[in-house]
């Protein structure tokens, strides 16, 4: 995945608070988890039945934070992006949003912009108070997508995949995939557990998102420049996002970590169906191709 080195990034679009908590008011909202059920922790708690939405209402507890890089000094062009991760975050964020605002969402509503908040060990939000262990997550109470950038780590290391940058993109076009469904109004059907479920049904329709995002991602043009912000997505792009959708597909993570599958208890879907999703958004490019509800 390349950007365009002499594109300006828009990093109003991401707040880092690496180095401190957000200040915000505990309960109320919906909280989707990314689909990438995120670390050993939640894994536990899904396979015990709990429900990973439900986040703690205590104050911020994470042990240790790291200073903050100021991203509107060093992300300023796409060439940052192509060096560095955070600055690569900001250009995903930049490209998803550019998108989905010159698309309809599924309900025919105007998009709204929504800021990803990067944080580190746990962070105080809108739905409560959450750890890095429930992965990236949509909250649907402050309208933010949050990150804890040592997930794309644990997503090798612990769940398989291979990485990359575009596992990374595929992780981030997720969860703006569940704030498209949360300006439709589709959030509210995804509940309950097993893989006819609303809960699985709502994730594989924010994987189609993604694929549909990244089958525009090279042709977006960018709002100051005008021409697109991601020059270039290869095969081997795609195969990596494919590869990180099927490695937090629940059959594998439940195999990974209890050594077998109990499909009654699935909240995102199986590796085959989220590479089914992705691989129909990205093959159409069209939100209308996305409907699982059907």
């Amino acid at each position: 995945m390349q950007f365009d080195d002499d594109a300006a990034l828009d990093t109003s679009q991401v707040a880092d608070g690496r180095g401190g908590a957000l200040g915000g008011i505990p309960g109320g909202g919906k909280t989707i988890g990314g689909g990438l059920v995120g670390l050993v922790v939640l894994v536990a708690s899904v396979l015990l039945g709990v429900d990973p939405g439900m986040f703690s209402s205590g104050s911020d507890t994470s042990s240790s934070r790291e200073s903050a890089a100021d991203l509107a000094a060093d992300c300023r062009t796409g060439a940052d992006a192509n060096r560095k991760e955070e600055c690569r975050i900001v250009a995903v964020v930049d490209s998803v949003q550019a998108f989905w605002k010159q698309t309809e969402t599924a309900a025919g509503k105007p998009y709204q912009q929504a800021p990803t908040f990067l944080f580190t060990g746990s962070v105080n939000t809108g739905c409560g108070n959450a750890t890095s262990d429930v992965g990236p997550f949509y909250c649907s109470a402050d309208d933010k997508v949050y990150l804890d950038l040592s997930f794309f780590n644990d997503l090798s290391s612990k769940f398989g995949a291979k990485g990359g940058p575009f596992a990374e993109a595929y992780v981030i076009a997720h969860e703006y995939g569940h704030h498209v469904q949360d300006l439709s109004g589709t959030i509210s059907r995804g509940s309950g557990k097993g893989q006819n479920s609303g809960s699985v049904k709502l994730e594989l329709q924010a994987d189609c998102y993604a694929g549909v995002w990244a089958h525009h991602a090279t042709t977006t043009p960018d709002p100051k420049s005008g021409k697109p912000l991601i020059t270039d997505l290869t095969e081997d792009d795609i195969n990596r996002g494919l590869d990180a959708a099927a490695a937090v597909g629940d059959d594998r993570i439940q195999q990974r970590y209890q050594g077998e599958v109990t499909p009654d208890t699935w909240t995102h879907g199986s590796a085959d169906q989220r590479q089914q999703w992705f691989s129909t958004g990205y093959r159409d490019g069209r939100v209308a191709s996305c409907n699982t509800f059907s």
